[in-house]
């Protein structure tokens, strides 16, 4: 199976190169954003990618988009590929703005050692492993080379934002995860935890980069929780972590996968996008994806002489 890692144009100028993205000028001004393959884990870009990981999330991410509308509008102009997607050009926020409906993941950590605030938000004592909050909290982190946990207070104090638009990404936020939390529930999924990034377009506050994805939220089965909440399967590339975690040696993590793991993994991705969207991702093994997403960003008025493109990228 073949991977996209990354993508570059003469004709369009590379913007940012981020851990999974590559974010490429498009010829009238907007972005054209490249969702690859790679894999980040623990803040490190591995060197296995996962086929079809780029096409789900790229997907994934325009279904809530159109989903949620409704709510705030969204950066998409439209999906060029099944890997790739036109946006308009926002100024980012840069916030995280992290949504938590159960105990776990670092914040179960944290909890464990003793802490009760959370970027601001007190928690009770007596809460168990994978125990739902009373309702939803939003613990909000910076976007800097290592996201740093912060209150609304001193987001505001240090001009990451003002109060009146921290309180309407919260009110979004929140809003959006109700939404997302009823749709899954509906397909037996419980989403757990996630975070939304958002961006100002005009000076109106709109919705970017990704939305209730396995890489930036995290799925339970419903039927397992009910089970047993404690070892409610994960929907998400958790199971690429565990992996790292166990094959760690002298304080380091592996750098690549065994293809077994690499398998697993996308088998993974492509099963909770069909359990989410409701039908097959439409990609297959034996495409060539940079082939076709050379033609498909030509027959989009993106690129002139996608051929000669391939023949030197």
């Amino acid at each position: 199976m073949n991977t996209l890692t990354h993508f570059d144009s003469p004709q369009l100028p590379l913007l940012h190169r981020g851990k999974v993205r590559d974010s490429l000028r498009a010829p009238v001004g907007e972005r054209l954003i490249i969702v690859t393959d790679r894999l980040s884990a623990f803040d490190s870009v591995l060197e296995t990618a996962i086929p079809h990981k780029g096409a789900v999330l790229n997907g994934l991410a325009n279904f809530w988009f159109a989903k949620t509308a409704h709510i705030i509008l969204n950066h998409v102009i439209k999906l060029v590929d099944a890997n790739a997607m036109l946006v308009k050009e926002a100024e980012p926020i840069r916030v995280e703005m992290v949504v938590r409906n159960y105990l776990t993941g670092s914040m179960l950590r944290g909890y464990q050692a003793g802490q009760r605030t959370f970027s601001g938000v007190a928690v009770p004592d007596g809460l168990t492993k994978h125990q739902q909050f009373a309702e939803p909290i939003v613990t909000p982190t910076t976007k800097e080379e290592s996201d740093r946990e912060i209150t609304p207070e001193n987001l505001v104090r240090e001009g990451w934002v003002n109060q009146e638009l921290y309180d309407q990404m919260t009110v979004k936020s929140l809003a959006l995860f109700k939404a997302g939390s009823e749709l899954l529930a509906e397909k037996g999924i419980i989403l757990v935890d996630t975070k939304y990034e958002f961006g100002l377009l005009n000076g109106e506050l709109i919705l970017i980069d990704e939305m209730h994805t396995p890489d930036s939220s995290r799925f339970w089965s419903a039927e397992d929780y009910a089970q047993n909440p404690e070892t409610a399967e994960q929907m998400d590339k958790e199971y690429i972590r565990q992996w790292l975690i166990a094959h760690k040696k002298d304080d380091q993590y592996p750098r690549a996968l065994t293809p077994e793991v690499a398998q697993e993994a996308s088998r993974r991705y492509l099963d909770i996008y069909e359990r989410i969207v409701g039908e097959a991702l439409p990609t297959t093994d034996s495409e060539d994806v940079r082939a076709r997403l050379l033609a498909n960003l030509s027959a989009a008025g993106l690129l002139k002489a996608a051929n000669e493109e391939l023949k030197t990228l």
